[in-house]
């Protein structure tokens, strides 16, 4: 069994018996523990933050208050950015920050930026956080043409860039003008082409589509492979001179070294000094001096514009020299631990985009299987709504149909009756026929006939017109000899009976007669021939006009 003694202060003893005094005391620790505070504003690339530092605050403090407000463990990368005088300067780790030549504002603002730049950013950048800065930093860059990049590779760049914002390319969804409000190409570039926001907006889209599958992150990791092997990438530049009144060089300081460019080519250095070829690096006043690891290798000397410059590029080539050499070393515990999650982090978020990319996958078939479906359905819809409507005329037609059947089938009874009625008409036509032929070949026969009855009497006519014009010529001899005869006798009475010229009344009869017997028998004679062949030309007259009349 053990037991515990708790001891007391004098000083807890007295507070105990004395609670007023307590109350005081605290609130005038209170009062005293409040530090002083300035504002700060933090402004990203694409957000702003704003703080209260305490007055005591060094760079480093300021520093990782914005680190974990992001987020971000890779903090070697990145520095606070603000503008003195018209020079970009880097707050300091190691002073306070009010100590540090600053912006007198409230709040006082510092830019959060990549100071320094990975050689390989595949291998270098583990969180995606830091990966997400750098390709905003360097996306800014070439849109500024603080990095010159070629026309065929922004374009490259900026298909990237859409695929990290808006993700898989859908014809559907991007509809042409979606990237009007989307700044992705260099004004350089969009003044060197004559083309049109619509005709680079086709190009990207082109790039954009196929991309498809790629996760945001990836586009930008894609984004920055690229950019990292162009010639301006991650080099920060510095007018130097190698005497003091002409500044005719560029001083270059990036990852692997530095170079001394020429005024107009900030492409290809003139001259440089990797990190592991140099010994030492020192100032005085403008002068600054790079030492080579050879000592027999020439010492390399310029001049700066003002001391400033000097001691910002001696910060940066102490940075980059420290990177430089720690990426040749075994990584550190905390490297290690970073690179275990980044590689676990990749694989879950590789399986996860396997995932959603076969859910997606099968999504899109379901979809298209339900379009499909759907059409398939609409089809049948229509065409049983055809079919219907074919039933309907079919129904309509076998009305109609049936109605023309029964209109045909009394058609058909009204023409069988037309038809028997034509039957018989045919036949009495064809009895008529038979008579009208018979009565034809009789009317043609007597026709015939009375043709030659005709002739016959033509000739007979012809024939009694000889007889009775030689009958008029025996008349007319006939009445002459009856005139001679008689004028004989006159002319004999006159010689026999002279007393009976003036009255022959008184002539015997017999006398008369037996002076004249021969010449009355002929006389009569003639007489009688007349009487009969009048009489036979009036009977055969009346004949022919009977006959023909008949």
């Amino acid at each position: 069994m053990s037991s515990a003694v708790v001891r007391s202060s004098p000083l807890d003893l007295a507070m105990c018996g004395c609670p007023h005094k307590l109350k005081n005391m605290s609130i005038r620790g209170l009062k005293k523990k409040q530090p002083k505070t300035f504002k700060v504003k933090i402004i990203t690339v694409d957000a702003e933050m704003e703080f209260s530092c305490e007055m005591k605050w060094k760079g480093k403090d300021l520093f990782d208050l914005v680190c974990r407000a992001l987020g971000l463990r890779e903090t070697w990368f990145f520095g606070l950015q603000y503008t003195m005088k018209g020079m970009c300067t880097w707050l300091k780790m190691d002073k306070k920050v009010l100590d540090q030549e600053i912006p007198k504002e409230d709040p006082i603002s510092f830019h959060f930026l990549a100071k320094f730049y990975p050689e390989k950013v595949e291998e270098e950048l583990l969180q995606e956080i830091t990966q997400h800065l750098f390709f905003l930093q360097v996306k800014k860059q070439i849109l500024d043409e603080e990095i010159y990049c070629s026309p065929e590779a922004t374009v490259l760049l900026a298909s990237y860039a859409v695929q990290a914002k808006y993700g898989d390319y859908d014809p559907n969804f991007h509809e042409p003008g979606f990237l009007a409000h989307d700044e992705l190409l260099p004004k350089r570039v969009l003044r060197q082409y004559q083309l049109t926001a619509e005709m680079w907006e086709e190009k990207i889209t082109a790039w954009y589509a196929e991309h498809r599958g790629i996760a945001r992150d990836e586009a930008e990791m894609n984004y920055l492979k690229i950019a990292q092997d162009l010639e301006m990438y991650g080099v920060n530049y510095f007018p130097i001179a190698q005497n003091k009144n002409h500044t005719d060089l560029l001083l270059g300081v990036d990852a692997k070294g530095i170079h001394i460019y020429s005024i107009n080519n900030r492409f290809s250095p003139n001259k440089s000094f990797e990190w592991s070829a140099i010994r030492n690096i020192s100032y005085s006043e403008k002068e600054l001096t790079i030492k080579p690891l050879d000592k027999k290798a020439e010492v390399f000397k310029f001049f700066s514009s003002q001391l400033k410059v000097n001691k910002l590029i001696l910060q940066l080539c102490i940075g980059n020299h420290d990177l430089f050499m720690r990426r040749r070393k075994v990584d550190s515990i905390e490297i290690q631990q970073m690179k275990a999650q980044a590689r676990e982090e990749k694989a879950r978020k590789k399986m996860e985009n396997q995932r959603l990319a076969r859910e997606k996958q099968l999504r899109e078939e379901a979809e298209r299987a339900k379009e499909e479906l759907e059409r398939r359905l609409f089809q049948l819809e229509d065409e049983a709504r055809q079919a219907n409507e074919a039933l309907l005329r079919s129904q309509e037609a076998a009305e109609l149909l049936a109605e023309k059947a029964q209109i045909a089938e009394e058609e058909a009874k009204l023409l069988a009756q037309n038809a028997a009625e034509a039957e018989q008409e045919r036949q009495r036509l064809e009895i008529t026929a038979l008579k009208t032929k018979e009565e034809k070949r009789l009317m043609e026969q007597k026709m015939r006939e009375a043709e030659l009855i005709a002739v016959k009497l033509v000739k007979e006519s012809d024939r009694r017109a000889k007889e009775a014009e030689h009958l008029k010529q025996d008349l007319h001899e006939a009445r002459e000899a009856e005139r001679k005869a008689k004028q004989k006798l006159l002319d004999i009475t006159r010689l026999n009976y002279p007393h009976m010229v003036k009255y022959p009344q008184y002539l015997p009869t017999d006398t008369r007669d037996a002076n004249f017997d021969k010449g009355s028998i002929k006389l009569d004679l003639k007489d009688v021939d007349l009487k009969r062949l009048s009489f036979e030309i009036e009977r055969e007259r009346y004949q022919y006009a009977y006959g023909v009349n008949k």
